[in-house]
């Protein structure tokens, strides 16, 4: 009798085993679909690879529930593990390698003040609007942690849709807002979200409102700093042993696996690893990059650049597969109202929200600015306020931490407002993310010849999102372009920030920083080998 049970149990799980790999193999085609479908669709640029895997994913889901009788509605799971610890890091990581390090930090004050500040803005304003407006609506009971969750959920934008669209080439100043304000302003999201959960919010005080911003200010700063500490260790240490001379797979290996340990170190340290990651980025392009052979400075940047494409279409298909997950769909069925109502109510208070801080911030940003050309103008600002409307996966992700249990929930207010992330993402993604190439044309008519500014240097899968790719070359380290000069004054230090940290910051890493670190300049030659020299050179 015991065998033959060893034998049941043997078969169950020959059985899952099998039904897991359908799975796996059903997902990866779709995948395939998505990449071959999407560069089909490129040169319209009215859908990128998002949209076309929230469609993609959202057809099959209806194939799924119509083949098997409204019984299956999606392929795999929601695992937060496989987001957060696995499909996240590469995202990140990509955005802070493959950043034009001088158009960040050049307009860096502001990018801070719209990530940062601005997410704080719209933060305040959504958890306020739910807590007020949601009170007439029956949807179960929430938490004052639960209310403050949802702010920090709908605070996380995705402006890849607006990114695809820009030209970098015409538009610096914008792509390097709308790029570096979507990075910080997700590190700022998650961070709001893990220090709401780190408190017991039911008792609100005083002194539990200055320990929670003294616990957002240091998840802030540690994060960034061990983020700056492991880019600058994998700096030193490609410095000193110069791998290059034996193994470049060595070289390569060490880069991804160092990156991904900044990650991982940051979540054992319940840091931000979203913030920690991007900053290793960032200082492993600046200094890591510039230590290795030819051939390794071609492998990573396409494999980081592939990592992060393939991650995010992974992540936009599953969200379209699980919009239609019964489950969660057959506990709001009997109040679609309020449903409609939840979703209309978040998506109004999305609206008010990034307009309350986008233009009062352009204005202070443009008092502090001389040349007219860094300052933001009007049409510039509703661009940069449409770019933060729509959202994407860090949403839900963030929906499903707070509102589900292993991806499943019996709880009605819990899955109406599952439902009502999933509802808010496919709108904003899909109708305003439709919708931006004809505003942008509209406010920024192209020039004619901007079609000869295009780069003839083959484009990486993630091209379109890395839009202050820097293509090899750091213009600030070797001098080019004008110099700032240093204030005089306390009145030119403020109206200049930006440019006099600028200033500062070449100077002391000039003389301290890249003699011990690596970087442009600083790199002894060495002969390469016969495949290096033969390797395609980075313009």
């Amino acid at each position: 009798m015991g065998h033959l049970n060893s034998l049941a149990e043997l078969g169950m799980k020959s059985t899952s085993d099998q039904v897991s790999v359908d799975s796996i193999t059903l997902f990866v085609a779709l995948l395939c679909a998505c990449i071959v479908i999407g560069h089909l669709l490129e040169e319209y640029r009215w859908m990128n690879e998002s949209i076309t895997a929230l469609f993609i994913g959202l057809c099959t889901g209806i194939v799924l529930l119509l083949t098997t009788g409204g019984k299956i509605s999606h392929i795999l799971l929601f695992s937060e593990e496989l987001f957060f610890i696995y499909l996240l890091p590469p995202i990140i990581f990509n955005a802070g390698f493959q950043v034009k390090k001088k158009q960040f930090f050049r307009n860096f004050m502001t990018i801070i003040l719209f990530g940062a500040i601005g997410t704080l803005i719209s933060f305040s304003i959504i958890s306020v609007g739910a807590i007020q407006l949601f009170k007439k609506l029956d949807i179960g009971f929430l938490e004052i942690g639960d209310y403050l969750a949802i702010g920090a959920i709908f605070s996380a934008t995705d402006s890849v849709c607006t990114l695809q669209v820009l030209n970098q080439d015409e538009t610096p100043l914008l792509y390097s807002l709308v790029f570096g304000e979507g990075v910080v302003n997700d590190a700022t999201s998650v961070v709001l979200f893990n220090a709401i959960q780190r408190f017991d919010l039911s008792h609100f005080t005083s002194d539990i409102a200055l320990q929670f911003a003294g616990n957002f200010l240091s998840l802030f700063f540690a994060s960034t700093l061990l983020g700056v500490f492991i880019g600058l260790l994998s700096a030193y240490i490609m410095r000193k042993l110069y791998f290059g001379r034996h193994s470049t797979d060595r070289e390569v290996a060490l880069m991804i696996v160092m990156a991904y340990l900044s990650y991982i170190m940051a979540e054992m340290f319940y840091l931000s690893g979203i913030l920690t990651v991007f900053f290793c980025g960032i200082v492993m392009s600046h200094y890591t990059w510039h230590n290795v052979t030819e051939s390794s400075r071609v492998t990573t940047k396409h494999t980081f650049a592939t990592l992060s494409f393939v991650s995010e279409i992974f992540i936009f298909l599953y969200v379209g597969i699980d919009a239609w997950d019964i489950e969660k769909w057959r506990v709001v069925s009997d109040s679609p109202g309020t449903s409609i109502g939840v979703s209309s109510i978040l998506l109004g208070l999305v609206l008010v929200g990034r307009a309350a801080f986008v233009f009062p911030l352009s204005f202070l940003s443009n008092l502090t600015k001389k040349s007219e050309s860094d300052k933001i103008g009007f049409k510039q600002q509703i661009i940069i306020w449409w770019a933060g409307l729509m959202r994407g996966a860090v949403s839900v992700a963030l929906a499903y931490n707070q509102f589900t249990m292993s991806g499943h929930t019996q709880l009605r207010g819990n899955a109406i407002m599952i439902t009502s992330t999933i509802t808010i993402v496919l709108f904003s993604t899909m109708v305003f993310g439709l919708m931006t190439k004809p505003l942008i044309s509209l406010l920024l008519p192209p020039k004619p010849y901007s079609s000869m500014m295009s780069s003839s240097e083959p484009s990486s899968p993630k091209s379109f999102s890395v839009p202050l790719l820097a293509n090899g070359h750091d213009p600030d380290i070797e001098g080019a372009g004008h110099s700032t000069p240093a204030p005089t004054n306390l009145r030119a230090f403020l109206t200049t920030p930006s440019h006099t940290i600028h200033h500062y910051w070449r100077k002391f890493d000039n003389a301290y920083m890249r003699p011990v670190f690596g970087g442009r300049g600083f790199v002894p030659h060495i002969a390469a080998s016969l495949t290096e020299r033969n390797a395609p050179q980075l313009q």
